[in-house]
């Protein structure tokens, strides 16, 4: 452990479970059933010959028997690897010349081919069953091969296939003796602090490895150089550092032979706070994105939140898979506009405009010219169109809203710079506005995506008629936002994460 640092020790390692010995070879080689004499040929052309039509006289099926199993060779003995084994069954006949067995990674679609003559001799004792055993496929811990065995010449239709998966590192014989897995007794240490991840090797080890840091996507792409973890130097300690605690940045280790077993442990796959703040405003196309580090999987939109702890209510048409990069065009930049995501992890709010640097309009009531109405003048720094709204509260929160009128423009006028002109206004009847349990809502119509500022349950008395009071004051949005009734249900944003 490293003193006075918030360390975290964990192991690489899949966990063992009991099994029978691999059984043991010393020599590659090819044996046949006694009293056949068989060569064999190692091809590395996979399937180089179009295939004939059999001979009538040729017996079905001639091809009798595929069987697979494992093997394993050392040498020295604390440094074994993997062969496949084929065995096989053929039915001799004249027009055959021999037997071909290929194997193919499916992993990295690597193919070796071997190739067994059968000597013209042996094959004129037609109708007899040849054995064939093939020891010589070399592969790797954990991969799914496909053995294909055919005849030679390679007769059409005449063809047999089986898929087969070597042991891996759980298996107790394989882990134990095999340097692919001996990666999994690595040990690491995640060090927040300095935001470095250390890599030992056992004292034990003799084998050199490589480790490093990579994010996880649709493969594991790099994220650092690899680093070489040398087996027998005196210091066998690497540092692996990262920028950033992502869920998808992972550790990945492997012994340094081809084709060799990669490991990879995620020790933040739970720190995902980072993802949700990949969010970017762009003020000239007010294109509002986010794009996340790793991949995610769940549901983007926007909303807004009517008060301070409401819900965040969805906008129309804003749900988007969250899949990759999300762009929402034409934003407005609201400081009770957010993105809201949903994931098996819960959810989460985020709402970017809060920050003061973003431009916001904001909404007053004040008595209008006319006598027995109140007006609704909206402020902003660059132009813009609105509409106000007169909603009703009920039983549900937000109040109901119906009736729509369009904000008349106002005219440009030099003023105070420093202050944001008015840019529309709407007069509405002071009855209606000053009716109990009426909202008066404003929202900004020449973008795509807009919040709407609301007040509720007007207090007119301090809203004198016209010709009273020239310069009363206003009722704005900054000052009473949105705020429910007294005895309504609030609801309180929680993010949560499941169990």
């Amino acid at each position: 452990m490293l003193a006075g640092r918030a360390v975290a020790l964990l192991c690489l390692t899949w966990g063992t479970y009991q099994s029978l010995a691999v059984p043991r070879v010393t020599e590659c080689g090819l044996s046949c059933s006694q009293g056949f004499a068989c060569k064999s040929r190692v091809n590395q052309n996979i399937f180089n010959s179009f295939c004939r039509q059999p001979p009538a006289s040729m017996p079905r099926p001639v091809l009798g028997a595929l069987a697979l199993s494992t093997a394993m060779k050392c040498s020295p003995p604390d440094s074994c690897f993997l062969l496949l084994r084929v065995n096989a069954s053929l039915t001799l006949h004249e027009s055959l010349q021999g037997l071909e067995a290929c194997s193919t990674s499916l992993d990295t679609q690597e193919t070796q081919c071997q190739t067994v003559r059968v000597p013209r001799a042996s094959r004129r004792q037609a109708g007899q069953q040849l054995q064939v055993h093939f020891d010589c496929f070399e592969v790797g811990v954990a991969q799914t091969l496909y053995v294909t065995l055919r005849t030679v010449p390679h007769f059409c239709g005449v063809q047999l296939g089986q898929q087969y998966h070597m042991e891996d590192c759980r298996d107790e014989d394989v882990g134990k003796n095999v340097p692919d897995c001996f990666a999994e007794q690595l040990s690491y240490w995640v060090d927040r602090s300095r935001k470095v991840v250390l890599v030992q090797v056992p004292e034990s080890g003799g084998t050199d490895y490589y480790a490093r840091l990579c994010l996880k996507r649709f493969t594991c792409e790099d994220a650092g150089t690899p680093v070489l973890v040398t087996g027998n130097s005196i210091s066998r300690r690497v540092s692996l550092p990262y920028s950033q605690e992502l869920s998808c940045l992972c550790l990945e280790v492997w012994s340094a032979t081809p084709d060799a077993v990669r490991i990879q442990t995620c020790p933040f796959k739970d720190d995902t706070e980072s993802l949700w703040d990949a969010i970017h405003y762009h003020l000239g196309s007010q294109v509002l994105s986010w794009e996340p580090a790793c991949p995610m999987r769940g549901r983007v939109s926007l909303c807004w939140r009517p008060g301070p702890g409401a819900h965040c209510l969805e906008l129309k048409h804003s749900g988007r898979p969250a899949r990759g990069k999300v762009q929402y065009p034409l934003v407005d930049t609201q400081p009770q506009l957010c993105l809201k995501f949903s994931t098996s992890l819960g959810f989460q709010v985020r709402c970017p405009f809060k920050q003061p640097r973003f431009p916001a309009w904001k909404m007053t009531v004040q008595p209008a010219p006319a006598p027995g109405r109140l007006r609704v003048a909206f402020f902003s720094s660059s132009p813009a169109r609105f509409q106000v709204c007169v909603c009703h509260q009920g039983k549900t929160w937000p109040p109901d809203c119906r009736r729509l009128l369009q904000a008349t423009p106002v005219p440009a006028a030099s003023g105070d710079p420093t202050e944001d002109p008015a840019v529309a206004f709407v007069d509405i009847p002071r009855d209606e506005a000053c009716a109990p349990s009426t909202c008066i809502q404003g929202r900004r119509t020449d973008v795509q995506f807009s919040a709407p500022q609301q007040l509720c349950n007007l207090q007119c008395g301090d809203l004198p008629d016209p010709g009273i009071e020239p310069r009363s004051p206003a009722l704005q949005t900054d000052a009473l936002l949105s705020e429910p009734p007294d005895g309504w249900r609030r609801g309180v944003y929680a993010p949560h994460k499941a169990a």
